[in-house]
């Protein structure tokens, strides 16, 4: 066992010892108290290890409208909401998990992203490509139009000296 789970367990033994000075618990409630313990520990009998209650009222034997009657259901609520109770590591790594494919879907989102763009500026690119072929096509064909008028001329035209 690690700090962090001794720690949680010391939380959560405390919080339960004291519910347990402030009313009188049944076996409904122990049972509770145990299986919420278990999966705080990260060693679930039944379930998958994930702190929810269904897992707790799965893990003690329970139906759901026992739980919510017990005393220990508010016990619990407020030990999940306390920052130094340390969640099970398999719950933690779950969590790692969902950010870990939040993080992925949002490089996905951007690689798409940035590959459209991308694929726009080639597309410009092919275009003003096309528009400067045809525009040099037209230069050409000017340009062979006016060696044709040339030769055709010759005889009133002094040809400049080539370098």
């Amino acid at each position: 066992m690690t700090a962090i789970t001794t720690d949680t367990d010391r939380v959560v033994q405390a919080a339960f010892a004291r519910l347990a000075r402030e009313r009188s618990l049944t076996d409904l409630d122990r049972q509770i108290m145990n299986g919420f313990e278990r999966l705080m520990l990260g060693q679930p009998e039944i379930t998958d290890g994930t702190v929810t209650v269904t897992n707790i009222c799965t893990e003690a034997g329970v139906s759901r409208a026992s739980y919510y009657r017990s005393p220990v259901a508010a016990a619990t609520k407020e030990l999940l909401a306390a920052p130094a109770v340390a969640r099970p590591e398999a719950e933690e790594l779950r969590a790692e998990i969902s950010r870990s494919k939040k993080a992925d879907r949002e490089l996905r989102s951007e690689k798409a992203a940035d590959s459209r763009e991308l694929t726009d500026t080639v597309n410009t690119y092919a275009n003003h490509i096309q528009v400067l072929t045809l525009r040099n096509t037209e230069l050409e064909e000017e340009n062979r139009s006016l060696r044709e008028r040339l030769e055709r001329a010759a005889c009133n035209v002094t040809p400049l000296n080539s370098r």
